[in-house]
């Protein structure tokens, strides 16, 4: 009799079929529940960062412009604000770097599209990404983002 008790309460082996499709099913409703809330705070969280890396290149932007008198020009691009320009105009009083780590890319990983004069901004420069799909235009994460808006 102490034996049978013994094997009643004894340790499990395993789960039963039933306990593990009962684990799958709920793994399965939260991944619904929360994975469409991940993705769109991943689309967010790659536009504040285009946002916030353009408005720090804009920063720089402008102190190399108050050191020099003119935006670097298209030609030079955004490198200028990391290393002298060599292409004319050169500027006469470069005291960068400007921008303290490389010129970096957007979250899509595309270059930073960089005008000056600009098409928008005639008297300064225009400063934007193209977002996901790297076409003008878009919506959400394919939306443009720009130094102007």
């Amino acid at each position: 009799m102490a034996r049978a008790n013994r094997n009643r309460t004894g340790n499990r082996q395993g789960l039963t079929l039933i306990e593990i499709v009962v684990v799958i099913i709920v793994l399965g409703l939260l991944a619904g529940l929360v994975g469409p809330q991940i993705i769109g705070r991943i689309s967010e969280a790659k536009g504040s960062t285009a946002r916030t890396q353009i408005e720090l290149m804009g920063v720089a932007l402008d102190n190399y412009r108050l050191d020099n008198g003119r935006y670097p020009t298209s030609e030079q691009g955004l490198e200028a604000l990391r290393t002298r320009p060599t292409r004319e105009p050169v500027p006469t009083n470069w005291r960068g770097p400007y921008l303290r780590k490389e010129v970096p890319l957007d979250p899509w990983d595309n270059p930073y599209i960089y005008r000056s004069p600009g098409e928008v901004n005639p008297t300064s420069y225009d400063l934007l990404t193209l977002g996901r799909d790297g076409q003008p235009g878009g919506e959400g994460e394919d939306a443009d983002i720009t130094s102007w808006e």
